[in-house]
């Protein structure tokens, strides 16, 4: 028998206006695109912003439906769109922020399962690590210099 231990390291930032000002300017697009999340259900907005490495910003907000398996999550609805409308961009950072209707959210908040085996994708087949900063409402920034520290044994086409 052996032991495997994974490392996951992150940078954390107090608070939005510590990043660099594209980032902070990012992170705005995704809280502005949180607000047009339709959120009925859960109540639970989230936004993303993507920069795309020819320079275009691609964002996305949560779309719920009543049978729960066909609405998407934010970091998807915008992955999709880039790869569908820019199919040969690299996605260069994506800023993630989310907001409760009930109470206010200051951890934050990381994609979702789904949402990581997505960027995975992605991120696989750019060749290139993304640069993911995430937030709640308010409080605390983290970033992950990729998505692997979020998903370390990713699945890929490779054990297709």
């Amino acid at each position: 028998m052996k032991e495997i231990s994974i490392t996951s390291t992150f940078t954390t930032y107090d608070t939005l206006q510590e990043l660099s000002q594209d980032i902070q300017d990012l992170m705005n697009q995704a809280v502005e695109v949180r607000k047009n999340a339709y959120a009925p259900y859960s109540q639970f907005r989230v936004g993303a912003a993507l920069l795309l490495d020819n320079g275009k910003i691609v964002l996305g907000s949560n779309q719920e439906n009543a049978a729960y398996p066909s609405g998407l999550c934010a970091e998807r609805v915008a992955i999709f769109h880039a790869g569908s409308i820019y199919p040969e961009a690299k996605i260069l950072k994506m800023a993630i922020t989310a907001a409760s209707d009930t109470n206010q959210t200051t951890a934050p908040i990381p994609p979702c399962g789904s949402c990581r085996q997505s960027i995975a994708e992605y991120e696989i087949k750019q060749e290139t690590p993304i640069e993911i900063f995430f937030m709640g409402e308010i409080g605390e920034v983290y970033k992950s210099a990729s998505l692997k520290n979020l998903l370390p044994f990713m699945f890929d086409k490779k054990f297709l």
